[in-house]
């Protein structure tokens, strides 16, 4: 009588050989994941950049002027202020003329610990 079936050994390699492939995958899909916030921060930094700038056109400001995200949520898609994706908070806003600010390291060129600049 003949058993079909796979034996301790064949379960063993095919379990050890997923086990290889998921930690040689794992940390591919968390780079681009980071990589994937530190583009969608970049591009929110551009919008609020726009939207502040658009704010102080319409309203003569001179550069220097303090904005706050509530001045620029109306320039802003759905009028919504975006949030960062990697720190869920919100953006600085930073006086016209200079760009805005999030909290994410390395998300934008030029990035410092702990703060960065749009260049």
């Amino acid at each position: 009588m003949s058993r079909k079936g796979f034996t301790l050994l064949e379960i063993m390699m095919v379990t050890a050989l997923i086990g290889l492939l998921a930690a040689i995958a794992v940390p591919g899909f968390e780079h681009a994941r980071d990589a994937s916030r530190s583009s969608v921060c970049v591009n929110n930094l551009r919008l609020i950049d726009a939207a502040k700038e658009q704010y102080a056109i319409e309203n003569s400001l001179p550069s220097g002027t303090a904005t706050t995200s509530a001045d620029c949520t109306p320039y802003l898609s759905n009028n919504v202020f975006p949030i960062c994706p990697g720190t869920s908070t919100a953006y600085t806003t930073n006086p016209v003329g200079t760009f805005p600010t999030c909290a994410l390291a390395g998300s934008a060129p030029g990035a410092t610990p702990k703060s960065h600049r749009l260049d």
